[in-house]
């Protein structure tokens, strides 16, 4: 049989579209390093991806954040059977789908197989190992979830550099409970601007103590009840939380860094503040704007380096940091397999020039909140430590347990807020955690 073919062979059956944008998808993050976000919004563009039906859309999705979520044990299990050719490297894209599939996902085993399968036979490079994919994978639907059954899945799934962080940061019994928090998939956290209750109702959800509605959706959030009017916008119950230290803010000039995409400059805007976001990317500031407009919500937008910008003084500062973001795994598996531990430490030094920045942007009196997504305490309460030794006239103003809804388990020892995925537990995993968070509220005296 030609290459010709055995490609057409190959691509000729349902679903595998699907596979095909999804192993593209993968390889480009794994392989290529890029960012799983940056790929899904270039694939939406591409016409590929809009000639997919609704569910094949949502079913590459599903299957890419699967593969990421479980790559440390679906790893692990394929290794003992098959060594990945170097010179092929969709052979381990489509057993790691097939197995994905297998083990996890609502597709018939056979169907799994087969697409898989045909996904190596549709690559000149890979067509020769189509017959180790049919048996590698035929083998994990007769073992593979006996294999796993003995297995800490959830330490697999977690590189061991960051699991041996957590570890020494909060402990094993924590750090374990982290790990396997980030192995669920999450429900959708949407602020609202007004009437929770109606709109926990509308979406099928439920109010959080905080505010937040919290629910499970299916299809294309633009096609959600309130979208198109701007009642709310998506933002993870611990992102909503930094924004609400500052206190009262109507009428106060506040400056927002680090701003895109928008959420903590709706918020402040709602809120009554006069809003100055700032980011560097006039890309991302684009897609700021946008989302005001959608939520009838207006901010001055600057686009400028955070770390030199000049204005005000302001009222009130809110400094959202660039950061490893290893606190928002849950909704982001890419992020433990493009981060490396360098990256924390180059991410700090920046995280300390936009911290020194944001104190000069704060009027004596005002109020600053520096806040991360992440887990590690030097994008955190290390910085936050630097930040009070090298600044007069700085002092930390403790948050209270009852500025965050009651939670003291979120109130570290120094005042600090700090919460972490494995916290708020509900019997559906779905509707179950928070992001990783850390926010200090400073004063400038």
């Amino acid at each position: 049989m030609t290459d010709m073919a055995r490609s057409d062979l190959a691509v000729d059956a349902p679903g595998f579209p699907a596979r095909r944008i999804a192993a593209e998808i993968l390889e480009s993050v794994l392989q290529r390093r890029r960012p799983l976000d940056n790929e899904l919004e270039r694939w939406a563009a591409l016409p590929d991806f809009a000639a997919l039906a609704h569910r094949d859309r949502a079913l590459v999705r599903s299957l890419v954040m699967m593969v990421l979520r479980r790559l440390g044990t679906l790893r692990h299990l394929l290794r003992q059977w098959v060594k990945f050719p170097a010179s092929a490297p969709r052979v381990e894209t489509a057993l790691l789908l097939g197995t994905a599939q297998i083990l996890w996902l609502d597709v018939a085993d056979h169907a799994a197989v087969d697409l898989a399968v045909r996904l190596v036979q549709a690559e000149n490079h890979a067509a020769r190992y189509a017959g180790l994919v049919n048996a590698v994978l035929r083998r994990v639907t007769r073992e593979g979830r006996h294999f796993i059954a003995g297995l800490d899945t959830a330490a697999l799934d977690t590189p061991q550099w960051l699991l041996v962080r957590w570890d020494k940061t909060y402990g094993a019994e924590t750090a374990h409970a982290i790990a396997a928090a980030n192995a669920q998939e999450p429900a959708l956290d949407l602020t609202v601007k007004n009437d929770p209750d109606y709109w926990a109702d509308a979406l099928g959800g439920r109010v959080l103590a905080s505010g937040s509605v919290r629910a499970i959706v299916h299809g294309p959030i633009s096609q959600l009840p309130g979208y198109a009017e701007g009642s709310w916008w998506v933002q993870d119950t611990a992102a909503a939380l930094p924004a609400k230290l500052l206190g009262d803010l109507h009428g106060l000039a506040v400056a927002d860094l680090c701003a895109a995409p928008g959420g903590k400059t709706a918020q402040l805007a709602l809120a009554g503040g006069r809003v100055t976001a700032v980011d560097r990317s006039p890309e991302r500031l684009e897609r700021l704007r946008s989302n005001l407009t959608r939520l009838r919500l207006s901010a001055e937008t600057v686009a400028a380096d955070a770390t030199q910008w000049q204005a005000g003084p302001f009222d009130a500062v809110l400094l959202d940091a660039p950061c490893s973001s290893t606190g928002t795994i849950r909704r982001h598996p890419d992020i433990p397999w493009l981060k490396r531990p360098a990256d924390i430490a180059a991410l700090a030094a920046l995280q300390h020039r936009l911290a020194a920045q944001a104190v000069q942007l704060t009027k004596p009196g005002g109020i600053l909140v520096y806040c991360s997504c992440s887990l590690e305490p030097e994008e955190g309460i290390e910085i936050v430590r630097k930040l009070l030794d090298d600044t007069r006239g700085l002092v930390r103003r403790p948050i209270s347990a009852d500025e965050v809804y009651g939670r003291s388990e979120w109130i570290t020892a120094d005042g600090d807020l700090r919460t972490l995925p494995c916290q708020l537990p509900d019997p559906d995993s779905r509707m179950a955690g928070l992001d990783g968070f850390y926010a200090a509220r400073l004063q400038r005296i």
